[in-house]
């Protein structure tokens, strides 16, 4: 019994991980704040957050590099 429960909780949490995910090979945008600079990227790959002076600026996903390059100007932490 705890195995099982165990096995299905598993399986929900690593469901839910996937969820963020964009579906498939859908393509995904995300702007990045380079902390030293103040500039912001739009980038097509998931930001790793161990990096130094990156950080996410946008907790969004993008469809289209246009999408994203239209938020930038919109993001407090980009224009300032």
């Amino acid at each position: 019994m705890k195995r099982s429960l165990l096995a299905a909780i598993l399986v929900l949490t690593l469901d839910a991980s996937g969820l963020t995910q964009p579906a498939g090979n859908a393509p995904a945008f995300y702007i990045v704040l380079n902390s030293l600079t103040k500039n912001c990227t739009v980038v097509d790959k998931t930001p790793r957050t161990d990096t130094p002076n990156i950080t996410v600026a946008s907790d969004a996903i993008y469809k289209t590099r246009a999408e994203a390059e239209a938020a930038v100007k919109t993001l407090k932490p980009c224009n300032q």
